[in-house]
């Protein structure tokens, strides 16, 4: 009988099924060790937000396939395990809507002060009608430029297009022809998109191109009106740059729902930040759409064991080894 790793707690019906088909290990990847030992015994292992590196891989002969409970893969170095011939599958398509949502919540927090109109109010400070000092600016009608429009991207741009009659601009390594269609959205390049933009949304993968994509002179280059929104991954965006430029008011604000250290460090100045709204990577996280990913990612491991995963796989070439 197979045998898989289950390196972060998942639904008792997930577990469950997962029963049904392997021998199940539970360990906290925390004790680094004990992971490591196991991950040599096993043909399988599913988890999330644990780096597992090609020295964590020495001697896992047995290991066949990696199925992460998330979107993102970073934590992975997809060429060795393509070069060992393990299968590392993702869950790309349960969590879109849900974190489309976090997106556009961040907007709508961001532009109309939200979380810090909220604060004033808790504090006792409303003592009348508010004046210009608490105003907000509008998203109706503004111009959304979105960095990467996959399927996450795509959900914003409908939820702008559709819902707040935006003016959808977009950067993508190839066009997105359904998203011109349905929602007039526009490819441009980098330059022009934050050049334009009165919000800029970013929704790529971290990369070794995407690394600190947004710095200090794409930040100087969007409007000083325009805000940022960041609910990809936290290093696309140079935080030490951000900071400064949300100091200096080269921007208006940010929405972020990632940073390149998580959790936040007690002492980053963008805890306060008026102009910060600061989420706890909760793009993916309600009840619905965790149990879905979870699932999902079970599906994907037994499938990948069997040898019949021909969906939702990271690095493809493996399949035809």
């Amino acid at each position: 009988m197979k045998k898989i790793l289950v390196y972060k707690p998942v639904p008792d019906d997930v577990l469950a099924y997962l029963r049904e088909h392997a021998e199940i290990v539970q360990i906290d990847a925390a004790q680094h060790d004990a992971f490591v030992a196991v991950l040599k015994e096993v043909d399988g292992a599913i988890g999330a937000s644990v780096k597992i590196t090609p020295a964590m891989l020495e001697g896992a002969t047995k290991l066949k396939a990696l199925s992460t409970i998330s979107v993102g893969f970073d934590n992975f170095d997809v060429d060795d395990l393509t070069r060992r011939g393990i299968v590392l599958a993702h869950t790309p398509d349960v969590l879109t809507e849900s974190t489309a949502d976090t997106v556009f919540s961040l907007i709508l927090a961001s532009a109309r002060r939200v979380v810090e109109l909220a604060d004033w109010v808790k504090a006792g400070k409303w003592q009348g009608s508010i004046d210009q000092a608490q105003f907000g600016v509008e998203v109706q009608g503004k111009t959304l430029g979105i960095v990467g429009l996959g399927r996450i991207g795509g959900a914003v741009a409908r939820r702008a297009a559709l819902g707040f009659n935006m003016k959808v601009l977009y950067t993508n390594r190839s066009p997105n022809s359904q998203a011109e269609q349905a929602y007039g959205a526009r490819r441009v390049d980098l330059a022009e998109l934050l050049a334009t933009s009165d919000f800029v949304c970013l929704q790529v993968p971290l990369t070794s191109e995407t690394h600190h994509l947004i710095g200090a002179a794409e930040l100087r280059a969007m409007k000083k009106s325009a805000i940022l929104i960041n609910a990809s991954r936290g290093p696309t965006v140079d935080e030490a740059a951000l900071i400064e430029a949300l100091r200096a008011g080269t921007i208006h604000a940010a929405g972020l729902d990632v940073f390149e250290t998580e959790p936040l460090p007690a002492d980053s100045p963008l805890l306060s930040m008026p102009n910060v709204v600061a989420l706890p990577h909760i793009g993916s996280a309600t009840e619905e759409t965790r149990h879905a990913m979870a699932l999902n990612a079970a599906e994907n491991l037994v499938a990948a064991l069997d040898g019949t995963l021909t969906r939702n796989v990271v690095n493809r070439d493996v399949l035809s080894k």
